[in-house]
């Protein structure tokens, strides 16, 4: 695989259509939302999905989500450890050879990076940290949003009873409508270190304009959350010709003249200020 050479920033836009994108366990499963009202999607939510749509095309994952286990292994210490490379790595208490072997066994690691602590029985007592070159910024909706709440019924026994037990209550909740900003952006230096390839940088890609397939849930049902547009900038050098955030601020956003509310992707304006030089690759409806 070639080696990254080249800078890349990444601005998709995401559509949450009466679902809830991410709930914060803190506070009743409600989506989460910044003092503002703005909604917000966590880095950690977006890498989880970015992962299972890795997983979806092949790749081998380390951080595997519970349900979504193929390997069988209990832990990521078994995983970790049942790996040979790491396996001689731990022998001779070699950090760099652990690091190595854990990126070319794992894109998630190369590309986000993992530190690895477990009990000093189960790892001879080496912890190591890789830094991934892949950074993804908490996704923010363009404006407020307006979360709704459902009290639900469940009205079954769960156990085997001689009558019929009093019905359990519940919340639901969702966002009405949001459009939400995910920016990110990947590294050459740190892309080195990992052994993140060019190739690498197109799976990342595929991943995010199919974000949210085999997603769906009772809080997010099919086609309520979607992809609708990414822009990807690939810079003509390792350092990059402008700043991430110049990048990221070149996509203006605003709500068209004649509407006062939104509720669909069309009733925003989306301008891109092109930066000279940097012409970005642009994927419409990446559904």
């Amino acid at each position: 695989m070639s080696a990254l050479n080249n800078k890349i920033d990444f601005l998709a836009l995401a559509v949450v259509d009466k679902a809830n994108p991410n709930g914060d366990p803190l506070n009743g499963n409600r989506p989460r939302e910044d003092y503002d009202g703005y909604g917000e999607i966590s880095d950690v939510c977006i890498k989880r999905k970015i992962r299972n749509r890795l997983q979806d095309m092949g790749e081998d994952i380390f951080v595997q989500s519970e349900d979504n286990c193929v390997d069988g292994e209990k832990s990521l210490s078994d995983r970790a450890n049942h790996l040979e490379g790491i396996k001689a790595a731990l022998k001779n208490k070699d950090k760099e050879a652990y690091a190595k072997a854990a990126c070319e066994k794992w894109i998630d690691v190369r590309s986000f990076g993992q530190v690895f602590a477990f009990k000093k029985e189960e790892s001879s007592g080496v912890s190591v940290g890789v830094r991934g070159p892949v950074s993804i910024h908490t996704a923010v909706s363009v404006d407020p949003v307006d979360i709704a709440s459902m009290q639900i019924t469940k009205s079954v026994n769960s156990e085997t009873k001689d009558k019929k037990s009093s019905d359990t209550m519940g919340m639901k909740h969702r966002v009405e409508f949001g459009l939400y900003i995910i920016k990110g952006s990947i590294n050459t230096q740190l892309a080195t270190k990992t052994g993140f390839s060019d190739e690498d940088a197109e799976k990342i890609k595929e991943a995010l304009k199919t974000l949210f397939e085999n997603d769906s849930s009772s809080a997010r049902p099919d086609g309520s959350m979607e992809v609708r547009r990414l822009y990807w900038w690939k810079h003509n050098c390792a350092a990059g010709q402008y700043s991430s955030a110049k990048v990221h601020r070149s996509v203006e956003i605003a709500l068209k003249d004649d509407v006062e509310k939104p509720s669909s992707f069309e009733d925003y304006a989306i301008t891109l200020h092109t930066l000279e030089g940097l012409e970005p690759e642009i994927v419409e409806d990446c559904r």
